[in-house]
């Protein structure tokens, strides 16, 4: 709790390699989501398309919506447990920074917007599933970079 009062992290070395540790630990997390959801979904845009939409003349049924929506609900509580982790370590350490608050809310926007353009490409067309994968993907990116950028401040500072 020290840590939330003084930012000085050089008198308590417990709680700097505490927050490496839940930083590396979220970095592989984010990295073994983007497999999950690759596996689940497919590793194409065609795969992803016969996933969303089924494909007749392969004999693939859509995914059923319950799936789907429970999908959601998972990456959608997931991604805002890590988003707040992460977003609050970086903001204790990088506060004075005016490039924080962009990092920061890209990080929300880009957590949030995914999972609910996953349901809206569900309904509607592919182009959707671009807007779905590019948000996914560049909010995961944007996530590890920044639990790489904390890590790499607290080992070498």
């Amino acid at each position: 709790m020290k840590f939330l009062i003084s930012k000085e992290l050089s008198q308590t070395t417990l709680m700097r390699k505490l927050m490496i540790a839940v930083c590396v630990a979220l970095f592989f997390y984010l990295g073994l989501d983007v497999l999950l959801h690759a596996y689940v979904f497919g590793f194409e845009l065609s795969d992803i398309s016969s996933t969303l939409y089924g494909n007749a003349e392969e004999f693939i049924e859509p995914i059923l919506l319950d799936t789907l929506l429970l999908q959601v609900h998972i990456d959608l509580f997931m991604s805002l447990l890590s988003m707040m982790i992460i977003a609050s370590i970086y903001i204790r350490l990088y506060s004075e920074d005016g490039f924080t608050k962009i990092v920061v809310h890209a990080l929300f926007i880009l957590g949030l917007v995914a999972p609910l353009l996953l349901i809206v490409s569900y309904f509607t067309a592919m182009a959707c599933v671009y807007a779905w994968l590019g948000s996914f993907m560049l909010g995961h990116l944007l996530g590890m970079g920044m639990s790489l950028r904390i890590v790499g401040k607290l080992l070498f500072k």
